[in-house]
């Protein structure tokens, strides 16, 4: 398997179809299928939507508004997910180039999806000359929502898989253990989410505990390469430092650093008509 920062397509290698005796295809219609990935793909994106629709309402945006960062977030997520995966694990692709726009075969790397679709969006947020900490606390329930259901097709397709063990299940069940962490996150965060905090609180600490949940759990579980003094413990099926978990400080730090000013600066802004009356002389 090719190191990279986050999921290993193995639609090519490393499937275990062993581990889950359901067909990745939903639905065939002659040379085209509709895959479960791409389902609950599909899902996640749909009830992120929704919950950042309804939010970013209650705060007074516009739904013109609501629709374009929306699709530009996602579309860049998309992209930056895939360029990254793909990049990482150029080997996998390098000879079979077709397979870069399969994404219905699995293979987004979570961190570029994160950066692409942060980009995307918050240009077209700064045009707007809107808080983009404000809005990105918005998207955290459809990010939360999406890990948990990816990790499910993940299952389906057999690929991001655990370590083998010698007691218990013969593999660990990395995408069951992924699906909870995107659900103990969605979980802090609306427990957070009560206190009312200051803008970009939220999706800061979502930074901060899906780093920490990742690379001190979900990391720990998954058959990923290992680097820097690699240790692999047979019997329990864990094993450490993974990419992941290396660069994980780096994101800790970040994202505890972002958290800190976001509560320095206090509850501001509050919805489009704070950054307008802001702008003006």
């Amino acid at each position: 398997m090719s190191p990279g920062l986050d999921e290993l397509i193995t639609n090519h290698k490393g499937r275990d179809m062993s581990l889950l005796e359901i067909d990745p295809v939903l639905v065939q219609f002659g040379p085209f299928a509709i895959r479960w990935y791409g389902v609950l793909m599909a899902t996640s994106v749909a009830l992120g939507f929704y919950y950042f629709r309804r939010d970013a309402a209650r705060l007074g945006y516009s739904e013109d508004f609501v629709y374009n960062v929306a699709f530009l977030s996602v579309l860049g997520g998309i992209i930056g997910a895939r360029a990254v995966y793909v990049l990482t694990n150029w080997s996998d692709y390098r000879d079979a180039l077709i397979e870069i726009i399969r994404i219905d075969h699995g293979g987004l790397s979570f961190h570029g999806g994160i950066i692409g679709g942060a980009l995307a969006g918050g240009l077209y947020v700064a045009r707007r000359r809107y808080s983009f900490n404000e809005l990105a606390d918005l998207a955290v329930p459809g990010i939360a929502i999406g890990i948990m259901l990816v990790r499910i097709a993940n299952l389906i397709n057999g690929e991001v898989l655990g370590r083998t063990m010698e007691i218990g299940l013969e593999r660990q069940p990395a995408q069951l253990i992924g699906s909870a962490v995107g659900l103990a996150l969605l979980l802090i965060h609306n427990y957070i989410a009560r206190r009312k905090p200051p803008a970009g609180y939220l999706f800061w600490s979502f930074v901060l505990y899906y780093s920490l949940l990742r690379g001190l759990v979900e990391e720990t579980v998954r058959a990923n390469p290992l680097y820097a003094w690699g240790y692999v413990n047979e019997t329990w099926g864990i094993g450490f430092f993974t990419l992941t978990q290396i660069v994980t400080p780096v994101f800790v730090l970040l994202a505890w650093w972002m958290r800190r000013q976001a509560a320095l600066r206090g509850r501001m802004p509050a919805g489009p008509k704070a950054a307008e009356e802001a702008r003006r002389p």
